[in-house]
């Protein structure tokens, strides 16, 4: 089972994945460019008076959903007829989607999760568009094909959302996520017959999923049914925690934990290691500020916690009524802690904080792992129950590790390992005798051995050292610079860890250069390293990239007119912001799914949970702060701008469409230089999750090749 260990909602953060879209049109890469006209978008003159600026919104109507206005469809089908046309005369978008495809052909395991004596996880045999869920019985059984979603839909755009098996291994609750959507539908499977049994679940989204320890039931969170028409823009508001029985209808199911007087709180559920509560974490944003309460399973009124809202409180384990955290109260890089549900005020501390970053922690048997940032490269370490050292768990090289989860009573885990270069492989740990051994390990069609990753430290703006991940092809020459992409994310405590990506190897592979910048307002260096880049310093994240380019050009491994950027979500917000701000310093811009109006943002969906970060735009001090930077409202006419593509997803519903149509008409309508301002919208696709293998590839060869057209990367 995964660790037991609960943050904010997962979903509610923003995702770092840029959406993956497919488009038919193929022509020979031979074929002349067209001359760029862009289609006509209706102007507007809408104007939001607030706090004395007269603020226009000119393109407020494209706010509208694609799937009710057909006004928008209309534009959006426009758009990307124009933007089809362009992108099939690129002479590298073949190249690369034919060195993604051979980069993605390998099986890839994900993290087992043991119930009774069964074994749980995903694989896919390197092309499926969706991972298949497999089950073993026994630790070296025979895998059987549990649940194969790619038979779901034609598209392949219907996915495997969550899944946890009962204690037993006898059922196994998961859900479906259909074309990109934060919505779930929630089933249940009999494991021995592979057949669902009649439950079924409906308006679930942000939410744990958590058996009673006896599988008769489980507990999941919701939202009200949404109005006909809304439900992929309406605010998300009065989540609720509930317990299903199985065998019974969703009407019948029992409410355990509602705020109504407190409508923006959202709450996730999980039972504890030893089955006697269940412990509920709310919180109001992406912030980790929670509060905890604890609902006795065999009754008696529900005990507060913690509910001052200011801290990280992550649960770990439990013996009896003494609880074990990770929290940021009093660590700004974390620590462990415990406390009796009596006097919960009442800290003891575990594991104290210290200069690497915990990250998370959890039980197996009787040990604690604990997971560490050290300059944002994954660190392991074995303690037991009260906090003294055992041994840390060797790591294969510089990259990412996750996992660890467990149960009490079994010394058994996995954790997976990757890198920029090397895929992910899986690990099982015996935490008596501290050995790994491989359970799953990609055989590959290429050697990462040809490939370098080196780790590098520039000086920001105000002198803050930042880390950065430069990865090439060994034996490149770097005399003269090469194209480079730069990535960035910069928000919401999400850490930028080195993971493998079979299109950014691609771009390498064909003589690019990638790098990460470990900017502010990610978790990197915890809670100050966050703070260091929100609200009124989020200048400090735009600084920080900008300083990045400059290093980069500086060190002489990219040249002007060499540079490409790409962020994904908030980091599509980043990649907006530098351009106007810098537009000079860079040769092509891929801002993904991107936060581009930032006075609007909170009115729609999930972005009401993002003001932990940017601030409330109906405050007058959040209200400047957001309009100085907002991508859409600092478009200026007059300068030479990058090549821009812009994407997104007409099912996002996260981060709403309208932002990236309505940055998109405005740059297009600015005059900004004869670049190509461009967007592609994906049908049947949302924010990030889900995404089919073919429409990843399809996306971002699409992508690689606009930037290789702009930077000079020769891929023909």
């Amino acid at each position: 089972m995964p660790p037991k260990t609960l943050r904010a909602p997962l979903a509610l953060a923003l995702l770092m994945i840029a959406p993956a879209t497919a488009h038919a049109a193929d022509a020979a890469a031979s074929a002349p460019a067209p001359a760029l006209v862009y289609p006509a978008t209706e102007r507007g003159n809408t104007i939001d008076p607030q706090f004395g600026v007269d603020v226009a919104d000119p393109y407020r109507w494209l706010e509208d959903d694609v799937r009710v206005n057909p006004k928008v469809a209309a534009w959006v089908a426009d758009q990307n007829k124009v933007t089809d046309a362009y992108l099939a005369t690129l002479p590298g978008r073949e190249a690369f989607r034919k060195r993604m495809t051979e980069l993605y052909n390998y099986e890839r395991f994900g993290l087992p999760r043991k119930a009774g004596t069964r074994y749980f996880y995903t694989r896919n045999d390197g092309l499926q568009p969706q991972a298949v869920l497999y089950v073993r019985e026994g630790l070296y059984g025979e895998g059987r094909v549990l649940i194969d979603p790619n038979g779901w839909a034609r598209d392949g755009a219907t996915a495997l959302g969550e899944w946890n098996p009962s204690e037993d291994g006898k059922y196994l609750l998961y859900s479906v996520q259909d074309g990109g959507t934060d919505w779930r539908i929630v089933r249940v499977k009999d494991v021995a017959s592979g057949q669902d049994i009649s439950d079924e679940i409906r308006w679930v989204k942000f939410s744990s999923l958590d058996w009673a320890k006896d599988g008769s039931g489980f507990y999941y969170s919701r939202f009200p049914e949404p109005k006909e028409g809304q439900a992929f823009q309406s605010l998300n508001e009065n989540h609720a925690v509930y317990f299903h029985k199985l065998g019974t209808p969703q009407t019948a199911d029992v409410l355990i934990h509602a705020t109504p007087d407190k409508p923006k709180l959202n709450h996730a559920a999980v039972v504890t290691d030893d089955g006697k509560y269940l412990l509920v974490v709310s919180s109001e944003g992406t912030d980790e500020r929670f509060g905890l309460t604890l609902h006795p399973l065999k009754g008696g009124k529900a005990i507060p916690l913690v509910d001052d809202y200011a801290n990280n409180w992550e649960y770990v384990t439990n013996e009896g009524t003494r609880f074990t955290f990770v929290t940021n109260k009093g660590a700004p890089r974390q620590r462990i802690v415990s406390f009796d549900i009596k006097k919960p005020s009442a800290l003891t501390e575990v594991v104290g904080e210290n200069e690497a970053t915990l990250v998370g922690a959890s039980r197996v048997g009787n040990r604690l792992i604990l997971s560490y940032l050290g300059d944002a490269k994954s660190e392991a370490r074995m303690v037991a129950l009260d906090g003294k050292p055992i041994a840390n768990i060797k790591l294969a090289d510089i990259g990412s590790a996750t996992g660890f989860g467990g149960k009490s009573a079994d010394p058994e885990t996995f954790y997976s390992f990757a890198s920029y270069a090397t895929p992910t492989t899986i690990y099982r740990l015996d935490t008596v005798t501290g050995k790994s051994e491989i359970f799953a390990q990609p055989k590959l069609t290429f050697d990462p051995r040809q490939f370098s990753v080196e780790q590098r430290f520039f000086k920001s703006k105000d002198g803050t050292e930042v880390p950065m991940f430069v990865v090439m092809k060994k034996g490149l020459d770097r005399s003269k610079g090469s194209p480079t992409l730069l990535y960035g994310y910069g928000g919401f405590n999400l850490s930028q860890v080195p993971g493998f990506s079979p299109t950014k190897l691609a771009w390498v592979d064909k003589g690019g250069i990638f790098v990460v910048a470990n900017i502010r307002g990610g978790g990197e260096y915890g809670k100050a390293w966050h703070d260091a880049g929100r609200l009124d310093k989020k200048q400090n994240v735009f600084d920080d990239f900008i300083a990045a380019g400059e290093y980069l050009m500086a060190e002489g491994i990219t040249g002007k007119g060499q540079l490409a950027i790409e962020g994904g979500s908030n980091g599509g917000l980043l990649v907006g912001a530098v351009v106007n701000q810098r537009p000079d310093l860079f040769a092509a811009a891929l801002p993904a799914v991107g936060v581009m109006d930032m006075l609007r943002f909170d009115r729609f969906t999930a972005g009401r949970y993002w003001v932990d970060d940017y601030g409330y735009p109906s405050k007058e001090a959040d209200f400047r702060s957001l309009l100085a930077y907002s991508p859409y409202h600092n478009i200026r006419g007059g300068k030479a701008y990058p090549a821009v593509l812009v994407t997104t997803a007409d099912t996002d519903d996260r981060v709403v469409p309208g932002h990236s149509f309505k940055y998109t008409a405005e740059l297009q309508h600015a005059d900004v230089g004869s670049k190509p301002h461009l967007i592609r919208i994906e049908t049947r696709a949302g924010h990030g999750s889900g995404k089919p293998t073919d429409k990843i590839i399809a996306e971002a060869a699409d992508k690689y090749a606009f930037a290789a057209k702009w930077t000079g990367l020769s891929v023909e």
